[in-house]
């Protein structure tokens, strides 16, 4: 019989094997460590540093690091319990619940403004990312928030909780309350999406599935099972998560439970996700 992972074997769990199951993978290694995009931001140069040696991690950009399970209980904004039940191989993804905390990045940011998305510099992220600016303006607005004494701007997508989500060419940030995005029209059809440019994405690609769907955007795969309660009130779900490490193995967990989910995965199997799809799709 297996016995149960504890803190102390816990920490002993490869920093880089935790953000492989995260879906996280190193943009470059030497023999002693190995550097990755942040998971708590948008960025292009990765600034996440995880030693091989001391099996630590260090996060230049944020200033902060330790050891694995600081790094899932941040990521997944979980209890160290349930950071324990996802470093234990026979965890389900659908038994990890975020809670809340305090000193959390979205805590300590307050929005200033929001109104209808007109910025230059966001107009022009949005379309690196492949989104024209009338889609954008579709699901998004702009919002201008405060973080650490400094003012800042980003593309938003509102959640059920009235939280955002904050995106710009620099970081990826998100409001206290962190939520799923439930958009209602009255179909008895969902679709299931990962994040907000899989939404803006999908409404690049196919409009008309979207005007004639009801949507749900997780923002976090830590939502699933807030999401699986409406899974019942339809005929079918339309699964558009990601094809990494996590997002597959999410996948597999709804569809493993859920007879009436159809996986739309193998739409962009070549590629990461939607937005990736897009961007291929425009010859970028």
């Amino acid at each position: 019989m297996k016995r149960k992972i504890n803190c102390e074997t816990a920490r002993n769990f490869s920093v880089e094997k935790a953000l492989e199951k995260l879906g996280h993978f190193p943009k470059r290694t030497t023999e002693q460590e190995a550097w990755f995009l942040s998971p708590f931001r948008s960025e292009t140069q990765a600034s996440l540093k995880v030693s091989r040696t001391k099996n630590r991690w260090y996060d230049h950009g944020e200033g902060i690091g330790g050891n694995v399970i600081d790094l899932v209980c941040r990521i997944l904004r979980c209890t160290i319990k349930e950071a324990l039940s996802f470093l234990d191989d026979n965890n389900s993804i659908g038994s990890i619940k975020r809670q809340p905390f305090d000193n959390s990045l979205e805590s300590q940011i307050q929005i200033i403004e929001v109104k209808e998305l007109e910025h230059p510099a966001l107009l022009q992220y949005i379309s690196t990312r492949g989104i024209t600016s009338e889609v954008a303006k579709t699901y998004c607005k702009e919002v201008w928030y405060n973080y650490r004494g400094k003012t800042f701007f980003a593309v938003g997508l509102k959640n059920h909780k009235n939280g955002w989500e904050l995106r710009n060419r620099l970081f990826k940030n998100s409001s206290s309350p962190k939520s799923y995005t439930y958009i209602q029209n009255k179909s008895k059809e969902l679709i299931l999406l990962e994040g907000m440019f899989d939404l803006l994405s999908l409404a690049m690609l196919d409009a008309e599935l979207l005007n004639t769907s009801d949507i749900l955007v997780l923002n976090s795969l830590a939502f699933i099972k807030d999401a699986e309660k409406y899974f019942e009130t339809y005929d079918l779900v339309h699964l558009y998560l990601d094809r990494d490490a996590a997002g597959l193995k999410a996948a597999k967990y709804i569809i493993d439970r859920h007879k009436h989910v159809l996986d739309k995965s193998n739409r962009y199997e070549n590629h990461k996700d939607l937005n990736d799809l897009l961007n291929h799709e425009k010859g970028r």
